[in-house]
């Protein structure tokens, strides 16, 4: 008889393990997807070196005020935005994506003076880790001061 309990025991006890299993496998997979979704608008401030390297680039040294934010979940998104000198601008964008046609019209931003959208080979970004495509918005925002917007995302 003694015997009789112990593989009921067994048999209990691997019954219970597997309930647990099926159960609580798709159970945990929808508290992690919930937990992913909401975490996955909220921009969250990022080194501004690394942002800006990510999106093959460097802060100015004359840039002032960087502020940089991320997000992260199916795709990468990195936005940096800093203010510089107002005629340092096209020296800094030649420099830094020398690809890149800088452009007065058809800009994303409306109020923007200037602007640049570059992918591909205009990008120097291995695409496995760097981003798809970079875009740049330059606002004069008096005679001196250019607040400069750049983003860096997959697709």
């Amino acid at each position: 008889m003694g015997e009789t309990r112990r593989r009921g025991r067994k048999w209990l006890w691997i019954s219970l393990t597997l309930i647990a299993a099926v159960v609580g496998l798709p159970v945990g997979a929808v508290a992690w997807g919930a937990y992913q979704l909401d975490q996955a608008g909220e921009p969250k401030p990022v080194d501004c070196a690394e942002a800006m390297d990510w999106a093959g680039a460097t802060l100015p040294r004359s840039a002032g005020d960087p502020r940089c934010t991320g997000t992260h979940w199916l795709d990468v998104n990195i936005r940096s935005e800093f203010r510089m000198p107002r005629d340092e601008v096209p020296g800094w964008l030649a420099g830094t994506w020398p690809a890149g046609v800088p452009k007065t019209e058809y800009c994303l931003d409306d109020a923007a003076a200037l602007c640049m959208h570059l992918e591909d080979e205009a990008l120097a970004a291995d695409p496995l880790s760097g981003p798809a495509a970079v875009d740049v918005s330059v606002r004069y925002e008096d005679g001196e001061t250019a607040l400069v917007t750049v983003s860096a995302f997959t697709v």
